[in-house]
C-alpha cells in the first residue's frame, strides 16, 4: 500500500511552526500536553491506515447502489465509521461533558487529514457528522441537542447539510422548499433537494439533516431563508428511533470521484408528511448554515491538501525505484538506467508538488489554528483574528483545491503511463480531488466573496492584519541563512498585491460592482500565492533555525524544506505580478465579450 501521509511533515506544521505544544498553558486544554496530542495523532494513523485507506479502492470501483429501496455500500465504509465511532472521533473536539476531549480545533484537524488522505469518500460521512453537530451546538436549543446532536457525538446517528435544490444549485436565494407550521411548534416540509452527500445510507441508525426552507409568508431572497432539523426517522419522546419521516431517496448522482460517498436527491413530503424543527429564529438560516459551510470550506481545502500529498508520496516512491534512463552527460549506452528521480524535469515535478501541498498543509493548520485562538486565545485581538480568518477562508478553501489538481497531475506526469493505470491510486487522487474545486462554492464564488466581502469588511481591517502579520515574520526571518530568495519574491509579491488592490478599491465606486468583481479570480489567485509564499516563509525560518543542530535525517528534511520555500519563490511567486497587473488594470475583457461571440 502506497504511504498516504508524512508523519514527520505534520509534526513539523504542528509542533515547529505552529506552537500547539504551548496550547495547554489554556485552561481549556489544561489537562493535555504534546505527548497526548502525539498518541491521539498515532492512534488516527493506526485507524486511517487499518480501517480507511484498505477499502479505497474497492469503494471507487464499486459504487453506491440502490438495491430493493436500499442504499447499498462495500462492506469497509461501515467497518472503518464503526472504528471511527469506536476511537472516539465523532467527539473528541467538544467538552468533557458531551464525552469529548476539548481536543484543539488544529489537532482535530490533523486527525481529520489522516483519514481524508487514506480515504476521502469514506471520511465524508463522519465529517459531514462532525459539522452537523458543531452548527447544532452553536444554535440548537438544549432540547434539540440532546435529542438530535448526542446521538451524532456518540456516532449512532450520522449527519448532512441539505443545501441546493435542482434548478438552484449555488444559487440559495432561490430554493423552494417549503416548512408550514403545524400548530405544535414543529413544521410540515416539503421540497426537493440535490446533491446532498451521504444523504442515505445504512451506516448508522439514523440520519439528520440540516435542511434550508421557507416558512410560509417569508419574503423572498436569502432574508426568508429558514433551517430545519429533519431526521431520516422520527424521533420517540425517549430518544429511540420511531416510524419513517417520509425524506425519500429520489436517486444517486454517479460522481468521477468521491465514489464511496452517496450523492443523493432527496424529496421531503413524499408519500406522507415529513415533519422538522425550526432551529432559532425564523429567516436566519442561511447565517446559521454558514457556520457549517465555513467550517466545510476549510475541510474542503484539508481534503484537497491530503489527495494531493498522498499523490505526491506515491509519485516520490515511484520515481526512487523506477530505473529509466541516463544523466544527459552519460554517453555510454550500456551504461546502468537511473531512477528517474535523477532527471532535472522529474525533480522539477516533485519539486513542485512538495511545494503546493506542502504549502497547503501550512496554510490549512494555520487557518485552524486561527480558530483556537478565536476560541480559546487572549480576549484582546480575537477581532482581528476573525477578520483574518474571515480573509483566509476562501483562500484555504480555493488555493489547495485548484494547485493540488495541479500536484496530482504532475504526479501522473512522473509515472508515466503507470500513473493512470488503475495499478496505482494516483488517478483515483486525481478524479477525487477534481470535485473539490466545486465543493462549497466554486472558485468564482470564493473569488466574489473575497473581493467582494472580505477585503473590504470592516473597512479592510483583515487586509491590514494579514499584511502585518507576514512583514512581522519577514522581520522577524531577516539574517537567516538561505532565505533570501523567498523574503525578496514575497516583499515583492506583498507590494504588487497592495498596488493592485488600491488602485482597484479606489475605482470601485466609478466602475460599478459588474466590472469590480470581473476579476475576482486574480484577486484570489494573487493573494492565494502570496499567502502560501508566506506559509512557505514560515517554514524555511524554522528549517533555517533547525538546521545547524540537525543531524541525518532531520537535516535533509530542513533542507528540503528550505529548498522548496526557494522553487516556490523563483517557480510559482512570480504569478502574483501578472494577476496584480491585470486587477489593477481594471481589464473588461471577460465583460465586453458578447454571448452571440462564443
Amino acid at each position: 500500500m502506497a504511504p498516504f501521509l508524512s508523519k514527520r511533515d505534520l509534526n513539523f506544521q504542528l509542533f515547529e511552526v505552529l506552537d500547539t505544544a504551548a496550547l495547554p498553558q489554556r485552561p481549556r486544554f489544561a489537562d493535555h500536553s504534546r505527548d497526548v496530542y502525539e498518541d491521539i495523532l498515532n492512534l488516527a494513523y493506526a485507524v486511517a491506515e487499518r480501517h480507511f485507506a484498505p477499502h479505497a479502492r474497492e469503494a471507487d470501483l464499486n459504487e453506491p447502489q440502490v438495491v430493493e429501496g436500499r442504499v447499498r455500500l462495500v462492506p469497509g465504509v461501515a467497518q472503518a465509521i464503526a472504528a471511527f465511532r469506536d476511537a472516539g472521533f465523532f467527539s473528541a473536539h467538544h467538552d468533557e461533558a458531551l464525552g469529548g476531549l476539548q481536543l484543539p480545533w488544529v489537532v482535530m484537524q490533523a486527525v481529520q487529514a489522516h483519514f481524508q488522505a487514506a480515504n476521502v469518500g469514506t471520511s465524508g460521512y463522519a465529517f459531514l457528522t462532525i459539522g452537523n453537530a458543531n452548527l447544532q451546538r452553536v444554535f440548537a436549543s438544549p432540547e434539540q441537542q440532546q435529542k438530535y446532536m448526542m446521538p451524532l457525538l456518540e456516532g449512532r446517528w450520522l449527519g448532512t447539510m441539505a443545501l441546493s435544490e435542482p434548478h438552484a444549485g449555488s444559487g440559495l436565494a432561490d430554493i423552494t422548499t417549503t416548512a408550514t407550521p403545524r400548530g405544535d411548534g414543529t413544521y410540515s416540509i416539503n421540497g426537493t433537494k440535490m446533491w446532498i452527500s451521504g444523504g442515505e445510507h445504512e451506516l448508522s441508525e439514523n440520519i439528520v439533516h440540516l435542511v434550508l426552507a421557507r416558512i410560509q409568508g417569508a419574503p423572498a431572497g436569502v432574508k426568508g431563508i429558514s433551517l430545519f432539523l429533519v431526521p431520516r426517522y422520527r424521533v420517540q419522546a425517549d430518544g429511540s428511533v420511531g416510524e419513517n419521516n417520509h425524506v425519500v431517496l429520489a436517486g444517486l448522482n454517479h460522481k468521477m470521484g468521491y465514489r464511496g460517498t452517496t450523492n443523493t436527491l432527496l424529496n421531503f413530503g413524499e408519500g406522507g408528511e415529513t415533519i422538522g424543527e425550526l432551529v432559532g429564529e425564523p429567516g436566519r438560516g442561511l447565517a446559521q448554515m454558514f457556520h457549517m459551510m465555513n467550517e466545510a470550506r476549510i475541510g474542503v481545502g484539508m481534503g484537497a491538501v491530503m489527495l494531493g500529498y498522498a499523490g505526491y508520496l506515491a509519485s516520490l516512491e515511484y520515481a526512487r525505484d523506477r530505473l529509466q534512463g541516463r544523466a544527459a552527460s552519460q554517453k555510454d549506452p550500456s551504461s546502468a538506467p537511473v531512477p528517474i528521480i535523477r532527471h532535472a524535469d522529474v525533480r522539477r515535478l516533485l519539486l513542485r508538488q512538495k511545494a503546493f501541498v506542502e504549502g497547503g498543509l501550512a496554510l490549512g493548520l494555520y487557518a485552524s489554528s486561527l480558530v483556537d485562538d478565536l476560541e480559546t486565545g487572549p480576549e484582546e485581538g480575537r477581532e482581528d483574528t476573525r477578520l483574518l480568518l474571515d480573509l483566509l477562508t476562501p483562500i484555504v478553501k480555493s488555493w489547495p483545491s485548484k494547485y493540488s489538481q495541479e500536484a496530482l497531475s504532475d504526479a501522473i506526469q512522473v509515472m508515466g503511463g503507470a500513473g493512470y493505470t488503475r495499478d496505482f491510486p494516483v488517478e483515483m487522487y486525481y478524479r477525487d480531488n477534481r470535485l473539490n474545486p466545486i465543493h462549497e462554492g466554486t472558485e468564482g464564488i470564493q473569488g466574489n466573496d473575497l473581493l467582494g466581502r472580505k477585503v473590504t469588511q470592516a473597512g479592510g481591517r483583515g487586509l491590514q492584519v494579514l499584511l502585518s502579520r507576514i512583514q512581522a515574520d519577514l522581520d522577524a526571518s531577516a539574517g537567516l541563512d538561505g532565505l533570501e530568495e523567498i523574503q525578496a519574491a514575497l516583499k515583492a509579491a506583498v507590494t504588487q498585491c497592495t498596488q493592485a488592490l488600491q488602485t482597484l478599491l479606489a475605482q470601485a465606486g466609478q466602475i460599478g460592482p459588474d466590472l469590480y468583481l470581473a476579476n475576482a479570480n486574480s484577486a484570489l489567485e494573487m493573494l492565494g500565492h502570496t499567502v502560501v509564499g508566506w506559509m512557505w516563509l514560515r517554514q524555511a525560518a524554522v528549517a533555517a533555525q533547525a538546521l545547524p543542530g540537525a543531524r541525518g535525517d532531520d537535516a535533509d528534511f530542513y533542507r528540503g524544506k528550505r529548498h522548496a520555500a526557494r522553487f516556490f519563490a523563483t517557480h510559482e511567486l512570480p504569478r502574483v505580478r501578472a494577476h496584480a497587473e491585470l486587477l489593477a488594470s481594471i481589464d473588461r475583457t471577460t465583460t465586453d465579450m458578447q454571448e452571440a461571440w462564443f
